[in-house]
C-alpha cells in the first residue's frame, strides 16, 4: 500500500468500523466499577517499586485467574511479571497493566500535603489505576468474546517496573510480544485524550568511582575521594550541556556521597537520565557522558565503572490505531464532579502553581486528536513495544486538571473516586477499541502498514539496553 492509499484508508476508518462495543460490556463495566475501585485502591495502598510489587501483581493474577484467563507467571525472567490470556489464533490483541509506585511521594488522599508514611512510597503515577482499568477492560471483553463466539486471541501483560526499571523492554527482548498483532494502553493524566504521539528516547546508568579512604584532616594526601570523581563528572556533563541539541535532557541524582566529612570518600555514585526524541541522539549523548565519566575518573585518580539501568526507544506514533482509541473515547465522553469531588479539586487546584491552575470542567470533555511526531516531556518503556507491534494509547483526567505526574496532589486525587472515575473511562475505552479492532481486520492491516512505513523495511529491534538481566534490585 503506497503512502496515498494509506492516508485515505486511514481517513475512512470512522466509517469502515461499524461494530461497536455492545451494550452489555459497558454495563458490565459501570455495574462493576465499586469492585475495580477497591482494587485499584488496595494497590495504592500497597505502593510497590519496581520489580518489588509482589502483592499488586499478585491481586491482578488472582483476579485475571478466577475470570477464565491462563496466567504464565515470572516471564522474561522478572518474578512480577505475568500474562494473562484467553482464546486462540488471530488477532492477538495485547492490553498493558501497570502496577509499580514510586518512591520518597507518600500521601494521604486529602487534598492538602499530608504523608501517610514518611518518606514513604506513592502512586504519584497512577499506575494502580492503570493495572486495574486494563484488568477490567480485558475482563469484559473476554466475556464479550465469551458470549459471541469471538475467534482470536486476548492477552493482559503484566508489566512491571515502568518507572526507572524498563520491565517492558525485556518483554520485547524476550519475543513475548512477536506474534502480537496490535497493543493497546493507557496512562493517568489531568486530561481525556487519545493522540498517536511519540515520547522522549532515555537511556540511563548508574556511575560508580571508587577511591581511597583516609582521614580527611590528618592523612588527605593518602585518600583517593570517590565524591571528587562524581563531583567532576557532574561539572563536565553540565558543561557539556551548551554543546548538545537543545531537546536533549540530562538530569541526575548523587546517590551515595560518602559516610562522614572528616573521612574521604571511598565511594561514590551518581544515577544519570539522558534523553532526546530520536534514540541515535540519545545514544551519542550517554556515550558523551560516559566519556566524562571516565576524565573525571582520569583526573581524580579514582577508579569508575557503570551499570546500564534501562535504555527505553521513544513511541513510535501509529494513526490509524490511535484514531480508532480517539472515536471510543469521544463516543463515551469525560465525566462531571461530585459536589464532593468539586470541594476537593478545588483546594487541589489552589495547591498547583498558578500557571498550572486550569478549568476544572475539562475532565467533561476529550481533546481533538492530534499526531505528535517528535516527543516530549517523559519517557515510557511502551516505547520499545511500539517499535514492533502498532500500538495505541490514551490518557484520562483521574488527577485533577493542571496536576502533574510525580506530585502529591497526583497521589491524593488518585486514591479517591475522581481517580476511580477517570480508571473506569479509561475501561470502557480500551474495551470497546479492543472489540473493533477484534471485528476489523482492515484496521489492523492498515496499522501494520503504517508501522513499517515509519520504522522502515529492514528495522531489526535492539534493545538500547544490550544483554543485560532485569534489574531487579535498580531502587536500592
Amino acid at each position: 500500500m503506497n503512502k496515498s492509499l494509506l492516508a485515505i484508508t486511514i481517513s475512512l476508518l470512522p466509517i469502515l468500523i461499524s461494530a461497536q462495543a455492545p451494550k452489555a460490556v459497558i454495563t458490565e463495566l459501570e455495574n462493576s466499577s465499586d469492585q475495580y475501585a477497591k482494587m485499584a485502591q488496595q494497590i495504592w495502598e500497597y505502593a510497590e517499586l519496581g520489580y518489588q510489587e509482589y502483592k499488586s501483581s499478585d491481586l491482578l493474577k488472582n483476579h485475571l485467574k478466577s475470570e477464565g484467563f491462563n496466567i504464565e507467571e515470572g516471564v522474561a525472567e522478572i518474578p512480577t511479571a505475568f500474562i494473562a490470556s484467553y482464546g486462540s489464533g488471530q488477532p492477538v490483541i495485547g492490553m498493558l497493566a501497570e502496577f509499580d509506585a514510586l518512591p520518597g511521594i507518600s500521601q494521604a488522599a486529602t487534598p492538602e500535603r499530608k504523608e501517610i508514611t514518611e518518606g514513604g512510597n506513592g502512586h504519584a503515577c497512577g499506575h494502580h489505576l492503570f493495572g486495574t482499568a486494563s484488568t477490567a477492560a480485558a475482563i469484559a471483553v473476554k466475556n464479550w468474546m465469551k458470549s459471541s463466539g469471538q475467534k482470536g486471541t486476548l492477552r493482559l501483560y503484566g508489566t512491571p517496573a515502568e518507572e526507572g526499571g524498563g520491565g517492558k523492554v525485556y518483554m520485547v527482548r524476550a519475543g513475548l510480544f512477536n506474534d502480537v498483532d496490535v497493543v493497546l494502553h493507557w496512562h493517568p493524566g489531568s486530561s481525556n485524550g487519545a493522540d498517536a504521539a511519540s515520547s522522549l528516547a532515555n537511556k540511563s546508568a548508574k556511575f560508580r568511582f571508587y577511591g581511597t579512604a583516609a582521614h580527611a584532616a590528618a592523612a588527605p594526601q593518602f585518600g583517593r575521594s570517590a565524591l571528587d570523581g562524581v563531583e567532576a563528572m557532574n561539572h563536565m556533563v553540565n558543561l557539556m550541556r551548551e554543546h548538545v541539541p537543545a531537546d536533549s535532557r540530562i538530569h541526575y541524582v548523587i546517590t551515595s556521597g560518602g559516610e562522614a566529612p572528616n573521612v574521604v570518600p571511598e565511594f561514590a555514585e551518581v544515577f544519570y537520565y539522558c534523553r532526546h526524541p530520536e534514540m541515535d541522539q540519545v545514544a551519542e549523548n550517554f556515550n558523551w557522558i560516559v566519556k566524562a565519566a571516565e576524565g573525571a575518573a582520569l583526573g581524580t585518580s579514582t577508579r569508575m565503572e557503570y551499570e546500564i539501568i534501562h535504555g527505553l526507544y521513544n513511541v513510535m506514533p501509529n494513526e490509524a490505531i490511535s484514531k480508532i482509541m480517539h472515536n471510543n473515547l469521544s463516543r463515551f465522553g469525560g465525566f462531571e464532579y461530585t459536589e464532593e469531588e468539586a470541594l476537593f479539586a478545588e483546594k487541589i487546584k489552589t495547591s498547583l502553581p498558578e500557571k498550572k491552575q486550569t478549568d476544572l470542567s475539562m475532565t467533561n470533555s476529550i481533546s481533538p486528536f492530534t499526531v505528535i511526531e517528535k516527543g516530549r516531556g517523559g519517557s515510557t518503556d511502551v516505547g520499545d513495544i511500539s517499535w514492533v507491534v502498532p500500538t495505541a494509547g490514551l490518557r484520562t483526567a483521574t488527577w485533577v486538571p493542571g496536576t502533574s505526574a510525580h506530585t502529591w496532589q497526583a497521589v491524593a486525587a488518585g486514591g479517591m473516586s475522581i481517580g476511580h472515575k477517570g480508571m473506569m473511562l479509561a475501561a470502557k475505552t480500551l474495551s470497546a477499541t479492543a472489540i473493533e479492532l477484534f471485528n476489523s481486520p482492515e484496521v489492523i492491516e492498515a496499522g501494520k502498514l503504517e508501522l513499517e512505513r515509519r520504522v522502515g523495511k529492514n528495522f531489526v529491534y535492539k534493545p538500547l539496553l544490550g544483554d543485560r538481566k532485569p534489574p531487579l534490585d535498580y531502587r536500592h
